[in-house]
């Protein structure tokens, strides 16, 4: 659908898939997101992105784009989110590569996805950067000090065990529950944390 299609609604969000493993994050983002009354979802994929989608998903571009309000080329430099006055709730790289690290880190522009990266960190709005890759070299550890400095948020999809998920399903949508939590849209995608249990406790 293009920007002019989509139905206006409250709240607009930037959702970017980009070459790291871990496609899965942006896909089911963008399945909670489309079911979300008032959410406006507005999608990047780049290359490497798309490869991945097949690789590990088994979907196309195409396939995924469905999901969105709007889908916008990663080469259309001259796009709606390429302008500070397009008013969004920010924008969220899940998951995000090296590369895009990289490019928004050293505000490069020279794609749609850190183009817009940079317009949400100009106009201080919130930025989610779902780094994937291990072990981090020192590159890649100054770039996520230098996004964070600038008012972005590094957040790693590491999965949580003491909500004792059954499968990769509920693993990722803790997750994505934590990111959620960071725009303040309600969910239920994740038990809450009551505390440490004490009944039958090992400890004195």
């Amino acid at each position: 659908m293009s920007a002019a299609d989509a139905s206006p609604k409250s709240r607009r969000l930037i959702v970017a898939i980009t070459g790291a493993t871990g496609a899965i994050y942006g896909v089911r983002l963008l399945q909670i997101l489309g079911g979300m009354p008032g959410i406006e979802t507005h999608l990047l994929i780049s290359d490497a992105g798309v490869l991945n989608l097949h690789q590990e998903l088994d979907m196309k571009r195409k396939d995924v784009e469905a999901l969105a309000d709007v889908a916008h080329n990663v080469r259309d430099v001259g796009a709606a989110i390429a302008s500070g006055s397009f008013q969004s709730e920010g924008m969220i790289v899940a998951p995000c590569s090296m590369k895009t690290l990289a490019a928004i880190a050293h505000g490069l522009s020279d794609n749609l996805i850190a183009r817009a990266a940079d317009v949400v960190l100009k106009e201080r709005r919130k930025l989610v950067l779902m780094v994937r890759e291990t072990p981090f070299n020192l590159a890649h550890l100054r770039n996520m000090t230098a996004v964070t400095e600038m008012g972005g948020i590094i957040f790693p999809p590491l999965p949580g065990f003491y909500h004792r998920p059954r499968d990769i399903a509920e693993m990722v949508d803790h997750t994505l529950g934590r990111v959620l939590d960071l725009f303040a849209l309600t969910h239920n995608l994740t038990p809450r944390w009551q505390g440490i249990k004490t009944e039958n406790s090992d400890n004195p």
